[in-house]
């Protein structure tokens, strides 16, 4: 299956991604983490990568398809894949599915999450992450069992700056101006299917689930 996943910060894309790849060995394309890669290993992507980062620029959008087609050409993408924020512009979104047409890899659906405010910021106010091996709590709702440790690596748990509550307010204004639009985007395209994220994981897992049998 290749699949985008949208919705805004905290709405539950990771942790459905995660149920994604162990159900269906669907392999996570996450922009972030090809960068780091790319960037740790010097390669000319990662040299290109952080000449702009490094200037506080945006890495261009075609560069960034770049670097993701380039990694959709590993054999682990044959079958499919899952974008995990990306595509984050209506550009971008356009720029994707021209390309992904030209690979002859169309897109089966866009999974879009439906969230209330409250909720979002309940959930990152609350949430913790392993700096470390990069695992994800909620001391609320999902706590380690060591209080404040990883109970993967044992490493000290932290509160990201951009989870406190006047940052998300923004990071959810960010998200409904730049983002939102592309709900629409595919809508039009007749890609579009929405899950209820307010629910816990596993009836997210459930919702999914049924959606997968119909494009799987």
């Amino acid at each position: 299956m290749r699949l985008v996943l949208i919705g805004p910060p905290g709405c539950g894309k990771g942790t459905l991604s995660s149920f994604i790849v162990k159900e269906y060995g669907t392999p996570h394309i996450s922009t972030g983490d090809i960068f780091r890669e790319h960037r740790a290993s010097g390669s000319s992507f990662g040299q290109k990568i952080a000449s702009y980062i490094d200037r506080g620029e945006l890495v261009p959008d075609e560069l960034v398809l770049d670097v993701v087609f380039d990694r959709l050409g590993r054999p682990d993408c044959a079958k499919g894949f899952i974008f995990d924020g990306f595509p984050r512009t209506l550009q971008q979104a356009e720029a994707l599915q021209e390309r992904l047409h030209k690979a002859g890899k169309p897109l089966d659906a866009v999974v879009a999450f439906e969230v209330p405010d409250e909720i979002l910021v309940g959930r990152l106010v609350t949430r913790r992450v392993c700096p470390n091996c990069n695992a994800v709590y909620n001391i609320k709702n999902c706590p380690p069992k060591v209080e404040n440790t990883c109970d993967q690596c044992q490493h000290e748990l932290v509160h990201r700056p951009d989870d406190h509550e006047d940052v998300i307010k923004s990071r959810l204004e960010v998200y409904r101006r730049s983002t939102e639009p592309l709900i629409d985007y595919y809508k039009g395209l007749g890609l579009l299917v929405t899950l209820d994220g307010s629910q816990g994981s596993q009836e997210v897992d459930r919702q999914f689930s049924v959606l997968a049998a119909k494009f799987s």
